[in-house]
This record gives structure tokens, sequence and C-alpha cells, in this order.
């Protein structure tokens, strides 16, 4: 049996799921996210706690009945709380700024980068900080990892665009060589 799958998940007050077919509709406060439910899967709203089954024991069963659970859960907390992600911007030059529907980054190149906002997502800029907020993890998650393939973050002096939690591992440059004693072509 699956360690996550067969974990309840709360309902919290303003949260409501049903199906419709085999499709999982959770709504909230912030909004309606909408899911296949896989065949071989089975879903158990009982008073507010949601139980995740399978029918089987075959090896696909298996693989769904975790990432199931771990999807409704996600889709739960999204339409109470949202989510967000928090990119930093460092670097001499660099910056972002908001357009409409998008951003307009800045990052060293000979021409500036737009990005369009996916449909359910927002994106802020408050100096360096982009956040990427939403009520679909996935989406967020996805949208930022696009925002930081604009420019990654660099060893040697750190300059691109990271995770506000992400620690980059610096590198020394090139140490100087010393002249003299045992140096090649020095005067030993």
């Amino acid at each position: 049996m699956s360690r996550i799958g067969k974990r309840p998940i709360l309902l919290p007050d303003q949260v409501t799921l049903s199906r419709e077919g085999s499709e999982v509709v959770v709504t909230g406060p912030k909004g309606t996210l909408r899911w296949l439910l896989p065949p071989g899967i089975e879903l158990a709203n009982a008073n507010g706690v949601i139980t995740i089954k399978r029918s089987g024991d075959e090896k696909q069963d298996r693989a769904l009945h975790g990432l199931s659970r771990a999807l409704v859960a996600n889709m739960v907390t999204g339409v109470s709380q949202g989510y967000a992600k928090q990119l930093k911007i460092v670097g001499v030059g660099y910056r972002s700024e908001v357009t409409g529907n998008g951003l307009r980054f800045s990052l060293g190149y000979s021409h500036p980068i737009d990005i369009t906002a996916p449909a359910g997502i927002s994106l802020t800029v408050d100096k360096n900080l982009v956040t990427v907020a939403g009520i679909d993890k996935q989406l967020v998650g996805e949208t930022a990892a696009r925002i930081r393939a604009f420019r990654k973050p660099e060893p040697y002096k750190g300059k691109g665009i990271m995770y506000v939690d992400e620690l980059i591992r610096r590198k020394p440059g090139k140490a100087a060589k010393a002249i003299g004693a045992g140096a090649p072509g020095g005067a030993a």
C-alpha cells in the first residue's frame, strides 16, 4: 500500500470537491481546478475527508495511487491558499518590469525578453524580486522555471535569475600563478 496514497485529505471550510464522471472538480475561494482521474483509481468523499483507493494491485495502479492523492491534495491547497514562487534577479543592469499581462526582462542580452503570463498566473515585480503566483502548483512551478531559464545563475559571480531560497555554490576564479620559485620559466 502506498504510504502517501493511503493518507486522507481534509477539506478546509469553503472548499468543495465533486466528481463529474471521471473528472474531479475542486472549488474554493481562489478558484476552480479540474483533473481527470485515471482509470483504476477510486475517490471517496465522506464528511470532508477524501480518501484515494486503487482498484487493483497492478504496477500501474500502484504508481498512480500516491500520485493521484498528491495531485488532489495540491488542488485543495491551491484553491484554498494558492501557491507562489519568488525569483531574485542578481546582476548589474539586470532588471524586470511589468508590461500589460506579462514581464519584460533586461538581462544583458542585446534585446529585451518578454514573457506573457499564462491564464491563472499573476506576475509581480518588486525591485529585484519577481513573484509568480497562482492556484495550480504545476503551472506556477513551470512558469518560474521558464523565467529562471532566461539567465541561469552562474557560479563565478553569482549573477542571473535564481529562486529566493536557492543556494548557488560559488567557484573560485583563476588563481594567479606565483612568479619565481618552482614556476616554469621563472628564475629559480
